[in-house]
C-alpha cells in the first residue's frame, strides 16, 4: 500500500474516531445526567450477559448482594492503591463510605443507557487501535505522529478503568475532573494527529503572534471553565444525595461558590472569544479555515450560553446537562483545532528556493 493511500485511509479512520469520541463524550453525558452509571454493575458483560436484561425475572438470584459485595471489593483495591499514592485520608473515606453497600435497584432504561454508552466506548476503542496501527505508515515521515496515537491507545485503556472507578466511588470529586480532563487529551491529541498528518511533508511558518497568543489564552480559558463545570456538577450531586433527590429546583442555589464562579467565568471566555473573533476577521479571508472555525465556535458559544441557561432556570433538565458538555467539548476541539491553523504551510520544495 502506498503512503498516499494508506494516508487517506489514517485520515478517514482519524476523522471518524474523532466523531466517535464526541459520540462518546455526548453517551456519558447522558449516562451522568440520568444517573445510569450502575445500570450495568459488572463489565464487560451487563448483569451477567453480553445483551443486558429487559425484565427483573431475567435477572441472577441474589444479583443485589452478588454486585454490591464485588463493588465493596474493587473500591478496597482501589483504596489500597490511593494509600500507596500518599492519599491515605481519600482512602478512608472510600473505606467507611457505607452507601456503596446500598444494593442497585433494577431500572431497565438505565442499564440499556449504560450498556449504549458501552457499546460506543468499544466501538471507539475499535477506531483507536486502527488509527494506531495505521500511523505506523508515517514512522519514517513524522515519528511524532506515531507515538501520539499509540499513547492515545494506551490513554484510552486508563479512562475506561477509571471511568468504572467513578462510578464505584460514587463519584469522588476530583476523580470526575480528572476523567474529563483526560477526554479532552485524548480528543485533543487525535485531532493534533489528523492535523499533523494533513501538513506532513510541509514546513510550518507561524502567523501573527497575537493571535496565537490570545487563542492560547482562550483555550487555557475553555479547560479552566470546563474544569469549573465538573466541579459544579459534582456539588450538585453531593446536594441531589442529600436531598435524596428531592427539591431539586434548589439544588444550584445550594451548590455555593463554585457556581457563581463558573458562571463568572462564562462572561469571561465570551469577552475574549469576541477579541479572538475579530482578531480573525482582520486577519483571514472571509473562507479560510481560520474564519471557518471561528465561526462554528462562535455559533457552539452562542448555544453553550442558551443551554446553560437552561440549566440554571429549568432545575437541570437531563438533556441540557448532556447538551452543554458536549458543547463544551466542541468549543474546546475547534478552539485547539483552530491554533494548529494558525500556522501557514509552505511546500519543502518552494522553502528551498
Amino acid at each position: 500500500m502506498s503512503i498516499n493511500a494508506s494516508g487517506s485511509t489514517f485520515l478517514k479512520l482519524n476523522l471518524i474516531t474523532i466523531i466517535l469520541l464526541y459520540v462518546l463524550i455526548l453517551a456519558g453525558g447522558v449516562v451522568r445526567s440520568t444517573g445510569s452509571g450502575m445500570g450495568c454493575p459488572d463489565w464487560p458483560k451487563c448483569f451477567g450477559r453480553y445483551i443486558p436484561p429487559t425484565n427483573a425475572s431475567e435477572l441472577p438470584k441474589d444479583y443485589k448482594q452478588t454486585y454490591a459485595d464485588k463493588r465493596l471489593a474493587k473500591n478496597q483495591k482501589f483504596a489500597k492503591m490511593l494509600d500507596v499514592f500518599g492519599y491515605s485520608q481519600l482512602a478512608s473515606r472510600i473505606r467507611n463510605d457505607r452507601s456503596i453497600l446500598v444494593p442497585e435497584e433494577f431500572n431497565s432504561a438505565r442499564t440499556w443507557t449504560e450498556y449504549i454508552n458501552r457499546l460506543i466506548g468499544a466501538v471507539s476503542g475499535i477506531f483507536l487501535t486502527l488509527v494506531a496501527v495505521y500511523s505506523f505508515r508515517y514512522w519514517s515521515i513524522n515519528k511524532s505522529i506515531v507515538i501520539l496515537s499509540v499513547f492515545n491507545l494506551l490513554l484510552v485503556g486508563f479512562q475506561a478503568w477509571l471511568g468504572s472507578i467513578v462510578v464505584s466511588t460514587n463519584l469522588v470529586a476530583w476523580i470526575v475532573t480528572v476523567h474529563m480532563l483526560i477526554a479532552l487529551a485524548i480528543l485533543a491529541i487525535s485531532i493534533a494527529t489528523y492535523h499533523m498528518t494533513k501538513v506532513t511533508g510541509r514546513y510550518k511558518v507561524t502567523v501573527k503572534g497575537i493571535i496565537a497568543v490570545v487563542t492560547l489564552i482562550v483555550l487555557a480559558l475553555s479547560i479552566l471553565q470546563i474544569t469549573f463545570g465538573t466541579e459544579v456538577r459534582e456539588k450538585i450531586d453531593e446536594v441531589a444525595n442529600h436531598l435524596e433527590g428531592s427539591y431539586r429546583e434548589s439544588w444550584i442555589s445550594r451548590a455555593g461558590d463554585i457556581f457563581a464562579q463558573h458562571r463568572d467565568m462564562a462572561v469571561v471566555v465570551f469577552a475574549f472569544n469576541i477579541v479572538l473573533y475579530v482578531l480573525i476577521r482582520r486577519s483571514f479571508s472571509r473562507h479560510s479555515i481560520q474564519q471557518q472555525i471561528m465561526s462554528f465556535t462562535f455559533l457552539m458559544l452562542m448555544l453553550q450560553i442558551v443551554t446553560g441557561i437552561l440549566l440554571s432556570y429549568m432545575a437541570l433538565p437531563p438533556y441540557a446537562q448532556a447538551a452543554h458538555i458536549v458543547l463544551a467539548s466542541l468549543i474546546f476541539g475547534a478552539q485547539f483545532y483552530l491554533l494548529l491553523n494558525l500556522f501557514t504551510t509552505v511546500n519543502v520544495q518552494e522553502a528551498r528556493k
